[in-house]
């Protein structure tokens, strides 16, 4: 199947997070085990410099497995790309169980061959899992039930739409179909989360209640230097391919640590641990979300950069985490469907935010003590932050590379 090169990227995209979801489907049924004992990362950055794996699983007590989407790439690129990452002198694949690829076999002179080339660029004795159009399609209708015509553009419109749908029956277990906080809440909070939510007996109206929620940690991320990317790029669909990017793959990391996806504001993440309930370990939680997001935004930065001509100064992102009281508001009379938040720790955030350089983590006090046994080693005092509204604010610093 030809694409339009926008085409393929959004396709890749859409793979991306569909297959993380595999993923996690087939340990809960093979594995018997609950949602929380799968950790799935996307954009996990390899050492030495050699990119980024797209996706690295982890399941507890079973080895590690990564799964690269080379959907649509040509085949030279494919094998220079794997050879890059998990060559032989990478020593990323050491102990994993799996290398799963994600790639179309329609079209390609030689299928069989390329599997070939693959093979000899990879460790020796790791194994190879191979799903093409025909095995992504088979997963998909054996873990949520549909059937998707095909992987063209046009039907992944509608894939969307029947995907989320069967994430709601998964998460309600076939209760409230049709309910008018779907779209909403799976944004906001993922289906993984609502399943837990449902099983201590929560109504879909009740869980992002408005009102206060106490003691939660706010999330602010923020990519370094966007006005200077966009203004040195003539191409705007190169722009929008990267906020899209950084937006799925940060969404994917809130959700996956149990956060709430508050909300995007321009090339800024926000978002919240600790609501609607407080789970165990949250904080430590929030604080992985962070790392991660340091790697997603040198992953998107990295990938901006290769395709425009003038080099950036800051790359990633800078990310300022508080803690607070946070009082969610209906935007609607008699509506949930969409709800602002107001709160000090959310100013101090985003004043926190601003004093991050790239790949920082800047923290209020409240957080680093709050960590405890949580908390990364790599942490130093921060000169107070002087921040309008709110005082001065005592901040520890911590920095992604030197952890």
């Amino acid at each position: 199947m030809a694409y339009h090169e926008s085409d393929m990227i959004q396709v890749r995209m859409f793979l991306e997070e569909i297959v993380g979801d595999l993923c996690q489907f087939r340990h809960m049924e093979q594995d018997e085990t609950h949602t929380h004992a799968v950790r799935i990362t996307r954009e996990v950055e390899i050492p030495g410099g050699k990119g980024f794996a797209d996706i690295l699983v982890e399941p507890e007590g079973r080895p590690h497995y990564v799964v690269e989407v080379k959907y649509g790439y040509p085949d030279d690129q494919i094998v220079d790309h794997l050879a890059l990452k998990y060559g032989a002198d990478s020593g990323f694949l050491q102990r994993a169980e799996k290398l799963i690829l994600v790639l179309d076999s329609h079209g390609r002179e030689d299928f069989s061959a390329l599997l070939g080339r693959v093979h000899d660029v990879l460790p020796d004795g790791l194994p190879l899992e191979v799903w093409d159009e025909e095995r992504i399609l088979e997963l998909t209708h054996h873990s949520f039930g549909i059937r998707i015509a095909g992987l063209r553009s046009e039907d992944l419109l509608a894939a969307r739409a029947a995907i989320d749908a069967a994430k709601w029956r998964y998460a309600f277990k076939g209760e409230f179909q049709d309910h008018p906080l779907q779209a909403s809440l799976l944004w906001h909070l993922g289906f993984w989360r609502l399943r837990d939510l449902h099983e201590a007996k929560k109504k879909p109206e009740e869980i992002l209640a408005p009102g206060s929620y106490e003691k939660v940690v706010v999330l602010r991320a923020d990519l370094c230097s966007f006005s200077s990317y966009v203004r040195d790029t003539p191409d705007p669909q190169i722009a929008m391919h990267a906020l899209t990017a950084f937006y799925s793959k940060a969404r994917h990391q809130v959700l996956a640590a149990g956060g709430m996806m508050y909300q995007f504001i321009g090339d800024e993440v926000l978002a919240f641990f600790g609501v609607p309930d407080r789970q165990e370990g949250y904080l430590g939680r929030a604080m992985s979300c962070a790392q991660r997001l340091v790697e997603v935004g040198e992953s998107v930065s990295h990938q901006w950069q290769r395709r425009i001509d003038r080099l950036q100064a800051r790359q990633g992102v800078h990310i300022g985490m508080a803690m607070g009281d946070v009082r969610l508001v209906a935007q609607r009379p008699f509506s949930q469907a969409h709800v602002g938040a107001i709160g000090d720790a959310i100013n101090m955030a985003a004043r926190l935010t601003g004093e991050a350089g790239p790949r920082e983590i800047l923290v209020s006090n409240t957080v680093h003590w709050k960590l405890g046994a949580a908390r990364p080693a790599g942490f130093a005092k921060s000169e107070p932050v002087e921040a309008k509204n709110l005082g001065r604010i005592q901040a520890w610093r911590f920095r992604h590379e030197e952890a």
